[in-house]
């Protein structure tokens, strides 16, 4: 079925692998436009770490006043 050049029992030979390439090519390009489309995932992720943001603040917060609390003690 296959010979020692790696082409199929068809003879597609070099035209096959750039094809293959073309495909895989195509697929990773349509793939990353339609990520780069979906704004609507970047102002979710962007609103989740801003609340992220406010709670590692007030966590910090909170600590010091626990710090001052012991300090006082």
């Amino acid at each position: 079925m296959y010979d020692m050049m790696g082409t199929g029992m068809y003879g597609f030979g070099i035209w096959g692998l750039l094809l293959n390439i073309l495909i895989i090519f195509l697929v990773v390009w349509v793939t990353v436009t339609l990520l780069n489309k979906s704004g609507s995932g970047g102002s979710e992720n962007n609103e989740r770490l801003a609340r992220v943001e406010k709670d590692v603040e007030d966590v910090k917060k909170m600590v010091q006043d626990i710090k001052d609390k012991l300090d006082d003690i």
